[in-house]
């Protein structure tokens, strides 16, 4: 009953997170594209009038006129629109599944020891660790000096992430790894919200409020965390789905690939930023192309000659593999999984049956042999006799007789 529970839990959980997760981006890309956008206004009253920008638009059979004030407008309106809940809830959703799924089951997700044997509390501290230190560093970051110059703190940030990212690989199995990391770029783009876009916000609404001139210190230290989150945005969203990519968090090398993925993230983000101005130059989007193709062919599987032929039959040699993978792999693939925690198989693969294992043979040797991220957190302790047996079966032909 209690894996019963906690896969609703996980899927209303997942169900939140994903439709405030677009709301917020959404939102985000929409205003960063709108900015970018905004010329100057056609009637001279309009500048008048305070109004630096406007932007034209016609969508859902109907025309648009958005305009931008320089300041402050001359009288607060009403209803006024905030945008700040769903950064709030896609951060709450996010944090009731890490604590849900990489929390709750440590033991499962989130502890490796083949990386480091963690108990249960020290893995959950240092997850908890990671989310509230990688804010207060980042923060630290952009206070400091190096806050006056936007490429050198974004070559220090960079390299933050990147240590963290080679930090977390190394201390935690890598799924779990690859979403702490994602849970502390999500945790800096939300506080960057709660601390100091929100508070710019605040002092405009406030100094229109008053009939004053607002101060525009947190204004712009608003300006600079937006265009922060917004180049966070992409590497979050590959982390997201990580989970469903066994090649990339399971590799030798997850730590280099997370680093790579991220910075082709940011630099597709910089390509679409410089595409509203109309100013695109193809370095960006090249640099990430390159190296997106790096990862896939460093990542491409090895050609490994057939082995020779065994005194064994093939079906003798199939009778290993499905005792290998009943051990250590139907605990949780099953109809009715045995494994505690697994209320219902991952993605609904199931290994009861001799034709399972034939049909899934391309899947068992990625996730078990190419990897190595299956069994998850080796949980069943298969060994490295037992994948190289997996391995001799599929570059075979993967046969049952």
């Amino acid at each position: 009953m209690e894996a019963y529970i906690v896969d609703w839990l996980n899927l209303f959980g997942r169900w939140v997170h994903l439709i405030t997760g677009i709301a917020w981006i959404g939102a985000s890309f929409y205003f960063v594209w709108l900015d970018n956008h905004l010329l100057p206004p056609r009637d001279p009253k309009d500048g008048e009038r305070g109004i630096s920008g406007e932007v034209w638009a016609v969508h859902g059979g109907g025309f648009y006129h958005a305009q931008k004030f320089k300041l402050t407008p001359p009288f607060l309106p009403e209803p006024l629109h905030w945008f700040k809940w769903e950064a709030y809830w896609t951060w709450m959703s996010g944090v009731f599944l890490l604590a849900l799924i990489y929390w709750y089951g440590a033991e499962i997700y989130l502890i490796d020891p083949s990386v480091v044997a963690l108990s249960k509390p020290v893995a959950i501290l240092l997850g908890v660790a990671t989310l509230v230190g990688g804010w207060l560093a980042y923060d630290w970051l952009c206070k400091s000096p190096l806050g006056q110059d936007e490429r050198k703190l974004g070559g220090v940030i960079f390299l933050f992430v990147a240590v963290m990212a080679f930090v977390l690989c190394h201390v935690f199995g890598g799924r779990g790894a690859y979403i702490h990391y994602g849970a502390m770029l999500g945790t800096i783009m939300v506080a960057n919200v709660f601390f100091v876009i929100m508070p710019g916000q605040r002092e405009l609404v406030a100094a229109c409020k008053d009939g004053r001139a607002p101060d525009r210190t947190p204004g712009l230290r608003a300006k600079q965390r937006s265009v922060h989150n917004t180049y966070f945005t992409l590497p979050v969203l590959f982390v997201m789905i990580s989970n469903h990519y066994a090649g990339t968090y399971g590799s030798r090398y997850n730590w280099l690939i997370l680093i790579a993925l991220s910075l082709a993230g940011a630099l597709i983000r910089v390509w679409f930023v410089q595409r509203h101005f109309g100013k695109a130059t193809p370095i960006p989007l090249a640099s990430a192309a390159v190296l997106l193709l790096a990862v896939v062919v460093a990542q491409a599987p090895k050609s490994v000659a057939p082995a020779e032929a065994a005194s064994r039959s093939a079906a003798e040699v199939f009778a290993e593999v499905q005792g290998i993978v009943h051990e250590r792999c139907a605990g949780c693939h099953a109809a009715a999984p045995t494994q505690p925690g697994f209320a219902a198989p991952p993605l609904g693969v199931v290994f009861d049956q001799p034709r399972d294992i034939l049909t899934q043979a391309v899947k068992i040797h990625q996730q078990t042999v190419v990897s190595k991220a299956m069994p998850i957190g080796n949980l069943t302790q298969m060994t490295d006799a037992e994948r190289a047996v997996l391995d001799q079966w599929f570059q075979a032909g993967a046969k049952a007789e």
